[in-house]
């Protein structure tokens, strides 16, 4: 297999361990204090009544409960993320510092390879050719859902034919709902089979006071900063394009909001914040106007704007609609389909839109209507990312600008280009936080297996500090879910992190926001490097330390 230069360098960079992993998984526990669930504890304790109110537990040293082989298999779920060869590298060496014949076997296309027993044995050579490196390729992903009692039975026979004692889900919040589900099921029904997760998903948003980072997050937002900057030093020379930028982040804005504070763009657009001020989208684009008209009066007829994926989600007036759209679409999906043509489709969706959605649809420009009609995605919801919000804003500035001209309150230029970065950064190779975080994640999970634990979530905290300060352990899945209606039925899932409008990072941007609207203060990242100083290649994200500001202060 041919390589880069670069790969083949960063293939001998040995990842960072927490001193308490650093002999081996045969570690002992420290037992915490039982848990609760984030909401809906009743409900939760009645849905996984072998799970709820685990402790937590934390790794000490001295030697844990087995010596003796342990095989056990790992899944990548849902989207890519730098680092998760990372992760099965981890599990790897600390299955094997457990016993030389531990076997780790990796299920190919996600989920569904457990389910029908598509696997590789992963060995030492594979795991050198992949250590460092950023996508799933190794063993593949997929988004199979582990939902049945079913899918649990098949998968149970599969292992049982390998020897296989404990799964390592590695996914974001709906892969490890899964795992938390596949846990309860194999613990009630005395399958002796232990699950663990690991979490992972760039857009940030499986986090909590245990989980402080989801792993991906930081590489994906340097590779986005990276890009941006690029941008902002094209805007600032060629002085006279504005670049509306489209980043990743569906559920929420952490992606956008990272990348403002690494960057500096004139506007950043926070869904969690349009939501809170209940803006329209009228509201929201005569604000960027306003900002565009400012700086052109001081000649500067260029700027940048930053829009998260999910934007149009968070807006009342278009979440109300996209839902009816949802259900209209579903109940009529027979008639929709033999329409014949965008009219024809166009009139039908009017008609049958309640007065103010039809208003808003109608105030869309075509394009845009005809993309929220597209094909669902399996939930039946609109695939968020087919919309170019990024497009809408920039088209429905101009016509604002085009009668301010009119007017004679505008008398400069603009002209717009459109991005989204999305597949750019999800499998980027990973940052030395992700190849160290990562690392000790899957370390980690093979420690939790090694003391006999189901139902946990790997657990690396303290990262915004040198490895020798890390502390790991293992939290309970349960403690992060709540119910929350689902195809019209209640489902037990880890509630989303948001961004937190009185949290340290969001109180940062708006200490700037005024200013870099104004002024061009654009900041210049560059890429990623691996090699250098540790001020420039271990930097953490301005969202980690400006959380663990937050909590050091209080």
């Amino acid at each position: 297999m041919k390589i880069s230069v670069l790969q083949r360098a960063r293939s001998g960079y040995v990842a960072k361990l927490p001193p308490v992993l650093r002999n081996g998984a045969h570690v002992r526990i420290e037992i915490g204090a039982p848990t609760s669930a984030i909401a809906n504890s009743e409900k939760i304790a009645e849905l996984f009544p072998n799970n709820f109110g685990k402790p937590e537990i934390t790794f000490s040293s001295g030697k844990g409960q087995a010596d003796k082989p342990i095989n056990a298999g790992v899944i990548l779920s849902g989207g890519q993320a730098p680092g998760g060869h990372n992760v099965i590298a981890g599990i790897f060496d600390g299955l094997k510092s457990i016993h030389a014949d531990s076997r780790l076997f990796g299920f190919l296309g996600g989920p569904s390879g457990l389910i029908d027993n598509k696997y590789i044995e992963i060995t030492s050579k594979i795991v050198d050719d992949y250590r460092n490196t950023g996508g799933f390729d190794m063993i593949a992903s997929g988004r199979t859902k582990l939902e049945e009692k079913e899918q649990f039975d098949k998968a149970k026979s599969n292992c049982d034919t390998l020897g296989i004692k404990a799964i390592v889900v590695v996914g974001g919040d709906d892969s490890n709902t899964n795992a938390c589900l596949l846990a309860e099921y194999y613990e009630a029904t005395n399958a002796g089979i232990q699950v663990v997760g690991c979490p992972k998903t760039i857009d940030g948003d499986l986090k909590n006071e245990f989980i402080e980072a989801s792993f991906g997050f930081d590489t994906a937002c340097k590779v986005y900063s990276e890009l941006i900057g690029n941008i902002q030093r094209d805007a600032n020379s060629a002085r006279k394009y504005w670049h509306f930028i489209k980043l990743m982040g569906r559920s929420a804005s952490h992606i956008t909001l990272e990348c403002a504070l690494q960057t500096h763009p004139n506007i950043t657009l926070i869904g969690e914040e349009v939501l809170d001020r209940k803006q329209t989208l009228d509201e929201i684009v005569d604000e960027i106007v306003a900002t565009i008209v400012e700086r052109s009066n001081k000649g500067d007829d260029f700027g940048v704007v930053l829009v998260p994926e999910g934007l149009i989600e968070f807006i009342p007036e278009m979440k109300t609609l996209i839902a009816k759209l949802n259900d209209l679409l579903a109940k009529e999906s027979n008639s929709f389909a033999g329409l014949k043509g965008r009219s024809e489709q166009l009139a039908f969706v009017n008609h049958h839109l309640g007065k103010d959605s039809s208003y808003v649809f109608s105030s869309l420009p075509v394009n845009i209507q005809s993309q929220l009609m597209l094909d669902r995605d399996p939930h039946g919801n609109v695939q968020v990312s087919l919309i170019d919000t990024e497009k809408l804003l920039a088209e429905m500035a101009s016509l604002k600008l085009m009668e301010l001209k009119n007017a004679g309150k505008y008398e400069g230029k603009f002209a717009a280009h459109s991005h989204f970065f999305g597949y750019e950064g999800r499998c980027a190779a990973p940052s030395n936080y992700d190849a160290d975080y990562c690392y000790s994640l899957g370390y980690t999970a093979a420690a939790i297996m090694t003391n006999g634990q189901t139902g946990y979530m790997s657990s690396v905290r303290n990262t915004n500090k040198p490895a020798d300060q890390w502390i790991c352990g293992g939290i309970p899945i349960t403690m992060m879910m709540n119910i929350e209606r689902r195809h019209g039925k209640d489902k037990p899932v880890i509630q989303k992190a948001l961004v937190k409008l009185d949290g340290e990072p969001f109180i940062e941007l708006q200490r700037h926001q005024v200013q870099w609207a104004s002024e061009t203060s654009y900041i210049y990242p560059g890429p990623i490097q691996y090699f250098g100083p540790s001020e420039v290649c271990d930097q953490i994200t301005k969202t980690l330390e400006l959380e663990k500001k937050r909590q050091s202060q209080s």
